[in-house]
This record gives C-alpha cells, sequence and structure tokens, in this order.
C-alpha cells in the first residue's frame, strides 16, 4: 500500500506525518511541485509482458502526460533479485541526488521509496502498483527498493541522456530509516 512519512530532516526518529490515504498525499506533495496520482483503468500487463506490451497498456496515460510535461520518451525499467550489480546499482540511488529534468515513475509491478529532502523536511513516499511520482527537477532526494528489489516502472524523460544524476555530496540518506527499516 501507498505510503507518506515525512520527518524534520533534523530527527529522523520522529515522523511529523504519516498517512497512507492516496488523495492526502497528493494534497500534502502538491505545494512542493510533486505530482503523485494512481493511474488506474487499464488491466495491468504481466510482470513479465515485454517492453512494447507495457508501453502499449499505458500509452493513453503517457500520451496526455507527456503532453503535459513536454516529456520525450518512455522506457520500461525491471529490478529484480536476479538483476546483474543490483548492489551497486542500489547504491547509486540510495546517495541524495538530483536531476536537470522531472524524475517521473509509474509503478507497473512492486515498490519503492522516494525520498525527498525539501525544506528542512524529507518526505518519504512508498510508491506501489499503479502510483505515479514526478519529482520536480533539482528536487534533492535518493530512491530506494530495497536489497531484494523486485519492480516494473515506467520511465517517462524529457532529455535524450535518459537518468543522469548530480550527487549532492550529503550523507542524509544514510541518517534516515531505509526499505528494510
Amino acid at each position: 500500500m501507498s505510503s507518506l512519512t515525512v520527518y524534520k530532516d533534523t530527527t529522523p526518529q520522529h515522523p511529523v506525518l504519516q498517512t497512507q490515504d492516496p488523495a492526502e498525499m497528493a494534497r500534502v506533495l502538491a505545494p512542493l511541485g510533486v505530482r503523485f496520482e494512481r493511474w488506474e483503468g487499464p488491466q495491468i500487463p504481466p510482470r513479465d509482458a515485454d517492453e512494447q506490451a507495457v508501453l502499449d497498456v499505458y500509452g493513453p496515460f503517457l500520451d496526455k502526460l507527456m503532453g503535459e510535461t513536454g516529456a520525450g520518451s518512455a522506457d520500461v525499467l525491471r529490478v529484480s533479485p536476479s538483476t546483474p550489480n543490483r548492489e551497486a546499482l542500489r547504491d547509486k540511488f540510495l546517495s541524495e541526488h538530483t536531476h536537470s529534468e522531472d524524475e517521473i515513475r509509474f509503478f507497473v509491478h512492486g515498490s519503492g521509496h522516494f525520498i525527498l529532502h525539501i525544506a528542512g523536511y524529507v518526505y518519504d513516499v512508498e510508491c506501489t502498483q499503479t502510483d505515479l511520482i514526478s519529482v520536480p527537477e533539482g528536487t534533492q532526494h535518493w530512491f530506494d527498493a530495497g536489497p531484494e528489489p523486485d519492480m516494473v516502472t515506467l520511465r517517462i524523460f524529457t532529455h535524450k541522456e535518459g537518468w543522469v544524476a548530480r550527487y549532492t555530496g550529503t550523507d542524509i540518506a544514510r541518517q534516515f530509516p531505509s526499505y528494510e527499516n
């Protein structure tokens, strides 16, 4: 189930807000420029569906979203316990970073945590199946799908380079609860 946990960035042990209500999550995140919504409607493709089949199922949603955001491409990312170098991949995502474009993800299967560091607060957004999140360009954040990740996501890009991170060099991500905690 999707959830949002908010902390002051100085007190990782004491949440100031916890909710599993998608409407409340969207209301809390919207003033930060973060888009959170559920894409209800299409039949969810099987976990092992090929990339084109997944893109075809969500085509109408992607067309609308890409028209609104100016994004130019979408692909399917699969990460599982059998993904080569998954530990190194997780470490790369677990370091606080920013991007020069909005980071837009839709969860077809599985889950993951987008953790945002904004204006003295940390927002841990657990995204699950049928959740869309768009993290604004320049927002400090990290991502955690756990030590045994199992997810299929749509990634939407504006730039041809795809996922490019600018690391902040801080250790804040290590101070907050991780997926397994």
